[in-house]
């Protein structure tokens, strides 16, 4: 069995591998897999040969539900580590319940999930390291202070894989969301996997269930993949967004299923005067194949702490029910920066509240030291081939006195508004734009002048990346 690449990244005038084996080991790349057996289940497999074979029972780890595997899971990833500069390693999570606490992920390292393993996330505070509030933040974003880190966290990483057949993350977020509910909270609640100033990430074939807050959180990263998650979470729970690009550029989210208390989609790059200072938009985005069930939030929403700037957004071949809004911006004055060049066609929506929904009076500060004359500019946002039936709210569009939000362009969408509709099909204020072919017809703010709303047609880097399956055997053969 041929080892495979995981991930190519193909330039113009050259192809290289982004898992950046070291030269002096091209020659060795393995051509089969190399693997240790413990009780009939493969434990850790390394991608290349290297001096020893490591496994999760090696360092004590139990799937048995109950018994904690922070240590082991802490250890085995540590003793992993030191295959970095030999091309990295892999560490398969077999068959089974694995009870742990947070841990931190290794460069040039996969975590290969089994599809028959659960991951159960510890409930135990004790297990969980408390880190200081993101600079682009200022505060934590459940309470001022330092934050819990999360589950499966990394910082100035580079070449890592997340991925699996499928097996499962469990939360276990019910204790959390009755203590937030409850204000027993005096810090952030961890995320579910947040990877921070990294490069060549791929995070895929998962279902994620119960985070205790956020599920996917890239943050100051670039060339992010995320393909095929499967992401659950009660429709009540609280903060529960999907997938939470953040001041990262050259991200691709595509082929995943979100079920969410909050937002499935949220776009972001920090929060008023600090994300103002730390100044690092999220650019490049590339978000298709999506489907998401959130009756209080959006399917796709920008914002609302987007004071880094948010550029260059590409959606497509998005469907959704029940949910709250189908493409959601949120600002507010003191947000400052920019949402500009926002390309989504290709929607299928049913029961919203709102198809689209734009609003320059979202609050939640982090505190009393935001410019008010901080205003964002909002250009460009261009919305085609849209079908959504049951709709409460065709649109609300509002933009910020003394701050219009200009460039807004609508075409080929067909609404068919519920019963329960309301008498305003269209409210729009403080907007400029153009729409076409849209039905109900737009607010006068939108008139008619016959056009087809463009989506880029160029290729971006990140969609060069290409990523090939694993599988995972559980015995030799």
């Amino acid at each position: 069995m041929s080892a495979p690449r995981w991930a190519d990244l193909i330039d113009e005038e050259e192809k290289v591998s982004p898992l950046s084996v070291n030269s002096k080991l091209a020659d060795s790349l393995i051509q089969s897999y190399e693997t240790k057996v413990v009780g009939g289940t493969i434990a850790a497999r390394l991608l290349i040969f290297v001096p020893e074979r490591c496994s999760k029972e090696d360092f004590g780890g139990k799937g048995d539900g109950k018994t904690s595997n922070t240590e082991a899971f802490r250890k085995a990833i540590d003793e992993l580590s030191k295959f970095a500069t030999d091309g990295g390693a892999q560490l398969i999570v077999p068959p089974g319940k694995w009870l742990t606490g947070p841990f931190n992920l290794t460069s040039k390292f996969t975590l290969y999930i089994h599809q028959d393993a659960v991951i159960l996330v510890s409930q135990d505070e004790a297990e969980w390291d408390l880190i200081p509030p993101l600079p682009s933040y200022g505060i934590g974003r459940d309470n001022p202070g330092p934050r819990f880190i999360s589950f499966i966290f990394g910082t100035n990483l580079t070449d890592v894989v997340i991925t699996g057949g499928n097996g499962t993350i469990d939360g276990q977020g019910q204790l959390w969301w009755t203590k937030f509910r409850q204000g027993q909270m005096k810090n952030t609640r961890p995320y579910l996997i947040e990877i921070m100033f990294s490069d060549h990430i791929q995070i895929s074939n998962l279902t994620l269930i119960n985070s205790p807050s956020w599920n996917v959180h890239p943050v100051y990263s670039s060339f992010v993949v995320i393909k095929g998650l499967t992401i659950l979470a009660p429709v009540d729970s609280p903060n529960t967004d999907g997938i939470d690009p953040d001041s990262c550029s050259n991200t691709r989210i595509e082929d995943c299923f979100i079920v969410s208390g909050d937002d499935c989609i949220a776009v972001k790059s920090g929060w008023d005067e600090y994300g103002i200072a730390f100044g690092k938009p999220t650019k490049h985005l590339i978000i298709r194949n999506l489907t998401c069930i959130s009756p209080d939030s959006a399917v796709i929403a920008l914002g609302s702490e987007m004071s880094g700037g948010i550029q260059d957004v590409r959606a497509e071949n998005i469907a959704a029910i029940s949910s709250e809004s189908g493409l959601r911006i949120k600002t507010a004055i003191g947000r400052g920066a920019y949402v500009k060049d926002v390309f989504v066609r290709g929607m299928t929506l049913q029961t919203m509240k709102y198809t689209f929904w734009i609003t320059g009076d979202y609050g939640s500060h982090p505190d009393d030291h935001y410019d008010p004359k901080a205003l964002p500019v909002i250009q460009g946002i261009n919305v085609k081939d849209v079908v959504a039936k049951n709709v409460t709210i065709a649109g609300k569009l509002a933009g910020i006195d003394g701050d219009t939000f200009n460039g807004i362009c609508i075409s080929n969408v067909a609404i068919e508004l519920s019963e329960q509709a309301k008498q305003l099909e269209w409210n729009c204020s403080n907007i400029k734009g153009v729409s076409s072919q849209v039905s109900p017809q737009p607010c006068a703010l939108l008139p008619d002048k016959n056009i087809y709303c463009p989506f880029p047609t160029d290729t971006l880097p990140v969609d060069k990346i290409q990523f090939q399956t694993c599988a995972a055997a559980t015995t030799m053969h």
